[in-house]
């Protein structure tokens, strides 16, 4: 047993964003795979009940639509015929998840995402709400990307980045992408005997000079080339992120036995906040703050109204802020929970009183810590 080495691990990992391609989920005939989706739910299960929070990306919609449909080319000969695939194949690719969950007594949801969902500061903040309040009753996400109205202009083009944009959402402290490999190789073991599993990954640009990623799978959209990809973005944001061999029944349980996957290695999550928030994005507004707020944001707290003396500038909720003390220095910058509007309202408010005025129950705080660093 290996489970305590492995960031993937329920001990290690409050929360696992799971990515499922469309080749473990669907056969070559478009099938799906029901008794492996049955294993993958026990071990969903399993991990839940050691306390761990399980959200999951799941291709194969389009596979699954265009069997239906008889579609050439597995529904993907054109643009139209992929989004035609992806509205028929999504209702019983969420029909699926949904009984097999149940069958162990959870309750799934969807949420279908286009590019924009995650882009977009506001669009993700509530994207990320939703996704706090589904784990927090308890319910396991099953996500995919919007296919039947996404275009090439404005999509993910795979599930691998798609999951580590959910893993920012949903602040995972790992993601796991479910492939018909083990994970990275030094050359394309189908061909080459003498390939060898790389482990870890600490720079994946001095790795990639020694690597071949080879072609994308036939079935789905992505590729080595597309998980790679994700690792990066995922592991900016302090994310490791793995790729594990998942075509075996109870593949999360085979992880946890064997240890055997790539595991690319994350930066520092307070460092990769703060080159997000405070070396990329500008400030549209400045909340000026008392001491007691401000030891507060010290201690890694939230910014709660109550501490709030000024609000000034023009923002929207998501919006990136600056947070400064009385005497005007900044201490932090961070993303507005509040419109402007809503922020001045309740400044210098205790939590009792935001309700009455804001006409809505308020939110947890006018700048959360997930979304706040110190500067």
């Amino acid at each position: 047993m290996v489970t305590d080495l492995s960031p993937f691990s329920p001990g290690n990992c409050k929360c696992l964003v799971v990515k499922v391609g469309s080749a473990l989920l669907v056969d070559e005939d478009g099938r799906l795979r029901r008794e492996w989706l049955q294993s993958l739910a026990a071990d969903i299960a399993d991990r839940r009940a050691r306390g761990q929070r399980i959200v999951v990306v799941s291709s194969g919609a389009i596979a699954l639509g265009a069997r239906r449909l008889g579609l050439p080319k597995g529904g993907r000969a054109c643009l139209e015929d992929a989004q035609a695939a992806a509205a028929t194949g999504q209702i019983l690719l969420s029909q699926a998840w949904a009984e097999l969950l149940a069958d162990r007594n959870i309750t799934a949801a969807q949420m279908l995402l286009t590019l924009g969902d995650l882009e977009d500061r506001r669009r993700f903040l509530n994207a990320a709400a939703t996704l706090e309040r589904l784990l927090g009753l308890g319910v396991v996400p099953v996500l995919n990307e919007n296919d039947s109205v996404a275009t090439e202009e404005i999509r993910f083009g795979d599930n691998d980045r798609l999951a580590a944009r959910v893993g920012q959402a949903a602040t995972a402290e790992g993601v796991l992408l479910l492939s018909n490999i083990d994970g990275l190789f030094t050359a394309d073991p189908r061909s080459d005997p003498e390939a060898e599993l790389i482990a870890r990954v600490d720079d994946i640009d001095a790795v990639l000079k020694r690597v071949t990623l080879g072609e994308s799978a036939a079935m789905g959209s992505g590729g080595m080339g597309a998980k790679v990809a994700a690792a990066r973005i995922a592991c900016k944001s302090g994310i490791p992120l793995g790729i594990a061999q998942g075509t075996e029944i109870n593949p999360l349980a085979r992880l946890e036995r064997t240890g055997r996957c790539t595991l690319f290695a994350a930066v520092s999550p307070s460092r990769a906040r703060k080159a997000w928030l405070a070396g990329r994005l500008t400030s549209a507004g400045r909340i000026t703050i008392d001491a007691g707020a401000a030891k507060a944001l010290q201690r890694g707290g939230s910014l709660l109204a109550a501490g709030v003396r000024q609000v000034e500038g023009k923002f929207a909720r998501g919006d990136a802020v600056e947070i400064a003390d009385e005497n005007g220095h900044v201490l932090a910058r961070g993303l507005a929970g509040y419109d402007i509007a809503d922020a001045r309202a309740i400044a210098g408010m205790r939590t009792e009183a935001q309700a009455e005025i804001l006409g809505y129950a308020p939110r947890s705080a006018m700048v959360h810590r997930d979304h706040l660093v110190l500067l």
